[in-house]
């Protein structure tokens, strides 16, 4: 089915390394507005499901709009290099459920470099949390300088891992010249307020034709480990 603007959800990725939050995020997003956004979610893991059966069993949205591609490789590889399997995953969804407002796409845990190719995602979110350390922030890199909006999440746990979250966000948006940041927890109201507001504000830009996706640059070189556990460096020119 081509696009329309019947069709055409606004296509939201969510990335960041392992364990700070996304599907969490997600999770809040759903609840948050599913009564006033239609939405679906996309989630990319290597091998498994899981974080989709996760979002099923919270019961945040019907379990049929929430669907899994399982990449079989590093995960910016299903978010950057070839994002065929997202693309005809998100595409099914929509046509199965239209009309969409949101569709929401969770990258795997990555790290620091990962982004979103636009020719998949309108807007995309870039998730870190303090329990990965304070000056994560100021580390940069295309993933938190150039992502539309930047979370830094988990937020209470703040006391107990010796994080300044002022001064993290500071670092953070000195980082993203500009750009905004939101300091999340899914205990504080006034938090996700901020994050949903920031999601209808992006649905109706996109809706209205008023955003022209960013492509946030190539990944700088990184490091993972082979099958055979061998260390491969490499670079992303895409």
């Amino acid at each position: 089915m081509p696009d329309t603007p019947e069709t055409r959800s606004f296509r939201l990725g969510v990335a960041g390394p392992v364990g700070t939050g996304k599907s969490s995020l997600i999770a809040t997003v759903c609840r948050e507005l599913a009564t006033e956004l239609r939405l679906g979610v996309i989630t990319n893991d290597i091998y498994t499901d899981e974080d989709a059966r996760l979002l099923r069993s919270a019961g945040v949205l019907d379990p049929e709009r929430i669907r899994a591609v399982e990449t079989g490789a590093c995960p910016h590889t299903a978010i950057r290099d070839d994002v065929t399997p997202n693309l005809i995953a998100v595409e099914d969804l929509e046509r199965d459920f239209a009309p969409l407002d949101v569709v929401l796409v969770e990258s795997g845990g990555d790290n620091l470099t990962a982004t979103f190719s636009p020719a998949l995602v309108d807007a995309q979110i870039f998730v870190l949390d303090v329990a990965g350390g304070g000056d994560v922030a100021r580390k940069g890199g295309p993933g938190i300088a150039r992502a539309d909006l930047l979370i830094v999440n988990k937020t209470d746990l703040a006391p107990y891992v010796g994080v300044d979250v002022e001064q993290m966000v500071k670092d953070a948006e000195t980082a993203r010249d500009g750009k905004p940041v939101i300091a999340l927890s899914r205990t504080d109201p006034a938090s996700i307020a901020l994050l949903t507001a920031w999601v209808r504000s992006m649905a109706h830009v996109v809706r209205t034709g008023d955003h022209t996706p960013v492509d946030p640059g190539p990944m700088a070189p990184h490091s993972h480990i082979g099958e055979n556990g061998e260390v491969i460096t490499h670079v992303h020119t895409h």
